[in-house]
């Protein structure tokens, strides 16, 4: 198995491996042109087109950075404020008319306790997975393996480690249920 079928599969690989630094270099090149893009210029949709050719015309403010681009999936009305950086070791889906506010992070990368396979340079992607019509706060990280529900809101500066719910609203560092969104509530 070569190193990037090693990551696909949610196994330990050598992130330092020649064809995964390529494609990170080709993303990274590709985060680049889309961060300097003159915001009159009409250009942004080709680049995001190449940079995340698994996504459906998402709007991204830049700057925007992520690892490889081709593990994010985004589905309709997909809006990212200004900081956003995904590192998308792992695949990253995003549902329908999701909001991210500035300075969202979401990393699939973790790394071993034991030191010897860290110092290896070994580690391990995790999938996110985030549902649709989910509101994202400023400041929000969301760590390796976690699933987020349909309509859940992510409160400003949480730190997400585990799963939530759908229809719920958490806050907080680690982030902690906080309460349930009736259907009716504006």
């Amino acid at each position: 198995m070569t190193e990037k079928e090693k990551m696909l599969a949610g196994e330990l690989y050598l992130a330092f491996d020649g064809e995964l630094v390529e494609d990170r270099n080709q993303a990274k090149s590709l985060c680049y042109e889309l961060n300097l893009l003159h915001p009159e210029e009409d250009l942004r949709a080709e680049v995001l087109a190449e940079l995340l050719p698994n996504s459906l015309d998402p709007w991204i403010e830049p700057d925007f950075f992520c690892d490889y681009g081709y593990n994010i999936t985004t589905g309709k009305n997909f809006y990212a404020n200004h900081n956003c950086v995904i590192l998308d070791g792992a695949p990253v889906t995003i549902g329908d008319d999701v909001m991210f506010a500035p300075a969202v992070n979401i990393s699939t990368a973790t790394h071993p306790l034991n030191v010897k396979q860290r110092t290896e340079g070994l580690e391990r992607a995790l999938p996110v997975t985030i549902g649709d019509r989910v509101w994202v706060g400023m400041g929000v990280n969301i760590l390796p393996g976690v699933s987020i529900g349909d309509n859940a809101v992510i409160a400003a500066g949480a730190l997400v480690n585990k799963d939530v719910a759908a229809n719920t609203v958490v806050a907080g560092v680690p982030a902690k249920f906080v309460k349930n969104i009736p259907e009716d509530e504006d």
